[in-house]
């Protein structure tokens, strides 16, 4: 049975060494986040995941939700480890002060989320949307109502969903049809369809606020004319308790490749009561600031995933013996050797720790971007950090997930025929990690998103909050003789990079197919020549180290030999995507749709 360990020692690289997590208490609200706070709380999410969370994770995925006369039921131990997480503070540790919550910085949830995401990605996912729901009605939402609702969300004595997607309308949200009528009593009444809704209905929390998109009478078409209402499955009483049930209810959950221990719903809105969050007509503001939460929750997961299957893979591949060494015996002791010794099981070993520790890097600098976007006192710096954190949240997504479900399909295969057994753990992973490639708008989606919006941006900015920062560590290192093997392949990647992107923008001005036809690779061409630069960066940290007192366990050797690894065997791919994107799109475009 798969195990796991919180990986706290490199948590910490990223965080304090690579980042520079020690100045978080220099920004305003986050006085007291010194590194003698953040520690124990990584180490006390540790614990709760690994002996709380992570035993329950075969089990309820083996068990999986039930659903009879509209209740959902979670697995077994899910209710009394949803007791402990919430009576821990691990709901509220993200969420404003004014709320109950303890208003710990980005860069320390984003760690404490890809632990429970490895530990067990079901049960994270309904404290994780509650999160994203959190977020909207905190931006959005009247006094009145935050008042209301926000403090019992804040301590997980209710959750949250997003009502989004309907059975005819998925990425395109302008055809949704549910509708919302004003009454006299400034409320709406609610009456739709909604499908695939993580959390919609179980059974750990008191109530379940819903944040539902719906259309007004009045409402223009498309995208222009969409609401966001708050409808709770509750009513809450005078005391704000949860009160007569609602016009809405769960009609039935789905039967899924994966995460089957989250509840995915069907939910049916027939006239509930809801109130507006924000201004009418303008829900789609109010959804992205919610989106966007959930899209790099989702990259984090396809890390968590990734970091669990590693875990296993090094283990197998210690414990596991089967033939000799192709240079010689290296256990004679032994009737075989480890298959750890191969040269093709140490390549999918490294390609999942390349990946893994660089998405982890790749996460932070989103995390401490956002840090800085919320906390700053300087306005242009918030500015800066806004455009970063625009630009880059697609590429997180969709390459974290992409890689992530790489990495676990490593896994499975460093396993051989007993990786695609289930007792040994390894094949949830990949089922698992596969919807997160595809909710929260599909990868494919993500490229578009970055291709079409993000980098034409206020006249390309966005995209300067990459390309100056990398350009110039590129200008300062290039000739170093310590750092050159590893600045150097990220310098020609980077030159492919800004190639590729003049080509995409050319192209698509006069034939948006041709963007289209490019995004998905120059999507995974722009992440991994940012896991480059980020790999450049950790050897620029740890090569100083290397060999000294603080390098007795070998951690910063490890972590240039695995740059090292990165830079050789995986950036290389940038060529093949680089061909790819100069291409164009002819070959895709002109091909008969009647010969598909």
């Amino acid at each position: 049975m798969a195990s796991y360990k919180a990986p706290l020692r490199d948590m910490r690289f990223v965080l304090f060494e690579l980042m520079g997590g020690d100045d978080l208490a220099s920004l305003p609200g986050y006085e007291e986040f010194t590194r003698d706070l953040i520690d124990p709380v990584l180490e006390e999410a540790a614990k709760v995941c690994e002996e709380v969370l992570h035993p329950l994770n075969r089990s309820g995925d083996e068990e999986g939700c039930t659903f009879e006369n509209g209740v959902v039921r979670t697995p077994k131990g899910f209710i009394e480890a949803y007791k402990t997480f919430r009576d821990g503070g691990w709901t509220s540790i993200a969420c404003d002060p004014a709320y109950g919550g303890q208003g710990l910085p980005k860069s320390v949830n984003t760690l404490v989320e890809e632990m429970i995401c490895s530990a067990n990605l079901s049960f994270g996912m309904y404290p994780g949307l509650s999160h994203g729901a959190y977020v909207s009605l905190h931006g959005y939402g009247s006094d009145e109502l935050k008042d209301a609702y926000l403090p019992k969300m804040v301590d997980g004595t209710w959750s949250g969903t997003m009502c989004l997607t309907e059975p005819h309308c998925g990425t395109d949200l302008g055809l949704l049809r549910t509708k919302a009528v004003p009454q006299d009593d400034g409320s709406y009444k609610i009456t739709g369809t909604k499908i695939f809704i993580s959390a919609g209905e179980h059974d750990l929390t008191e109530n379940i606020i819903h944040l539902v998109l719906a259309r007004l009478p009045d409402a223009p078409k498309g995208v222009k004319g969409i609401s966001l209402f708050l409808v709770p499955k509750f009513m809450p009483d005078s005391d704000g308790n949860p009160g007569p049930r609602n016009g809405v209810a769960c009609g039935s959950i789905e039967h899924k490749m994966g995460i089957k221990a989250s509840s995915t719903c069907v939910m049916n809105f027939d006239d509930a009561t809801g109130w507006l969050i924000g201004q009418p007509h303008k829900g789609m503001q109010a959804m992205f600031a919610m989106m966007n939460t959930e899209r790099l929750s989702v990259g984090i997961q396809g890390l968590g995933l990734a970091e669990a299957s590693y875990q296993g893979a090094v283990t197998y591949a210690r414990e596991r013996i089967q033939g000799r060494s192709l240079t010689g015996v290296k256990h004679p002791d032994k009737a075989a050797d480890p298959i750890i010794v191969h040269p093709d099981v140490r390549r999918m070993l490294l390609t999942q720790r390349a990946y893994v520790e660089g998405c982890r890097a790749l996460g932070a600098w989103a995390a401490r971007a956002l840090d800085l976007q919320k906390h700053h006192t300087d306005p242009a710096v918030q500015e800066e950090n806004e455009e970063f954190v625009a630009l880059i949240t697609p590429v997180i997504k969709a390459l974290m997930t992409d890689l992530g479900f790489e990495a676990t399909n490593l896994g499975v295969q460093v396993f051989g025929g007993h990786g695609f057994i289930r007792e040994h753990g390894m094949e949830q992973y990949v089922r698992d990690c596969r919807i997160a490639q595809i909710y929260e708008g599909t990868n494919g989606v993500q490229a578009l998103d970055l291709v079409g919006r993000k980098l034409p941006a206020k006249a390309g900015r966005n995209l300067r909050r990459f390309f100056h920062p990398v350009a110039e560590y590129i200008e300062t290192h290039v000739e170093d003789d310590t750092m050159g093997e590893f600045v150097q392949p990220l310098a020609k990647a980077f030159v492919r990079l800004q190639q590729a992107t003049a080509q995409v923008a050319r192209a698509g001005m006069a034939n948006p197919d041709e963007a289209g036809a490019a995004a998905t690779d120059y999507l995974r061409l722009f992440g991994l020549t940012a896991l480059a630069y980020l790999w450049a960066r950790m050897v620029e940290v740890s090569l100083p180290k290397v060999g000294g007192a603080d390098d007795s366990d070998g951690f910063y050797t490890a972590k240039v030999n695995t740059a090292r690894f990165y830079m050789e065997r995986v950036l290389p791919q940038t060529n093949g995507l680089f061909a790819q994107i100069m291409a164009g799109g002819k070959s895709i475009m002109a091909f008969d749709e009647a010969a598909f």
